[in-house]
């Protein structure tokens, strides 16, 4: 009678196979296709630091006051699944100590609404979707594209409605978590204009006047994951102010802060979400084709082995019967 292969050697052999086609598929495949910003966010990151701001009811500048930055990011999934694209609403609240307190982003010091849409694999702005502003460019403002580089990158500034130029400042850690450093200054710069009293930019003998709104940053500073592109700390120091039309000096000073900076909850909350997302992405790029790989190899050596033998006995088998006839 004679005898078939092991079920359990054509068994072993498949899983081997499949699993050694799988590891590079895994690695060259799929990992890079895991590389997409993702459309489902949802955070919140605070600023917080000393500056002044403009009082609109005392009609004057106050000093040494703590500042609150709130921005706030919810995914639109359903226009990101249509578009094929990351489509994010944002919205910034500027607080005073007085306006932080009524937790209104309507009742804010100044409050801001932006709609970012992106490519899902190179994070460059996308026309599409109610983008706002129209005019936004740049490589980064959210996040950084994935496997930053050592180099300059021209980061979105949403106050003066252009790019800066980031240039990279070495390495840094957040938390006990290594990232990449990244660094600019703004220049003052015309950001555009405001109707206020002629009396606030002095122009006393004007009622209200189109006051020219400039900008400056003495310090934008951000450590990026190298991998992902997660900002895990960010610092800003914004300077607004008005001048008259055609002034060379400014007259008023909107808002000042040498330094607002993450506080401790977002760099914490960054940090955790940046090695989660390097898990899953070792995962399907290193440790499971690794692990597909050696398993792979072991079980079609084990399923080689018992075929070789299982072929072995049949033929000593049969030589058996042919020699006792």
């Amino acid at each position: 009678m004679r005898r078939s292969a092991s079920p359990l050697s054509l068994v072993l052999l498949g899983l081997g196979v499949f699993l050694l086609v799988l590891a590079p598929m895994l690695a060259w495949y799929v990992e890079p296709r895991a590389k997409r910003t993702p459309t489902d966010i949802n955070m919140t990151s605070v600023f917080t630091g000393k500056g002044k701001y403009f009082d609109q009811e005392d009609l004057k500048t106050k000093d040494d006051q703590k500042l609150t930055v709130t921005r706030r990011v919810l995914g639109d999934v359903a226009a990101s699944e249509k578009s094929g694209r990351a489509v994010w609403d944002v919205s910034q609240t500027i607080d005073n100590p007085t306006t932080r307190k009524l937790d209104d982003p309507r009742q804010a010091f100044q409050w801001t609404t932006e709609r970012w849409v992106t490519d899902r694999e190179t994070n460059l702005p996308v026309r599409c979707c109610k983008l706002k502003p129209a005019n936004t460019s740049g490589e980064a403002y959210l996040k950084w594209p994935f496997d930053v580089e050592q180099r300059t990158y021209n980061w979105w500034d949403s106050n003066l409605g252009a790019t800066v130029p980031l240039r990279y400042a070495g390495r840094e850690k957040v938390e006990g978590y290594e990232g990449l450093r990244f660094k600019g200054t703004v220049e003052p710069s015309r950001a555009g204009t405001r109707q206020v009293p002629g009396m606030l930019v002095d122009r006393p003998e004007s009622g209200q006047v189109q006051a020219e709104e400039w900008y400056a940053n003495s310090g934008l500073e951000f450590v990026v994951d190298e991998r992902t592109g997660r900002i895990l700390d960010a610092a800003t120091g914004p300077k607004v102010t008005l001048r008259a039309p055609g002034g060379e000096k400014d007259e008023v000073t909107l808002l000042q802060s040498d330094a607002l900076e993450f506080d401790k909850a977002t760099r914490r909350e960054a940090v955790e979400l940046a090695k989660a997302d390097n898990d899953k992405l070792e995962l399907v790029g290193a440790t499971a084709p690794l692990g597909a790989t050696v398993l792979g190899v072991l079980l079609a050596a084990a399923g080689t082995v018992l075929l070789v033998r299982g072929v072995r006995e049949e033929r000593g088998g049969r030589h058996k019967r042919e020699g006792e006839v």
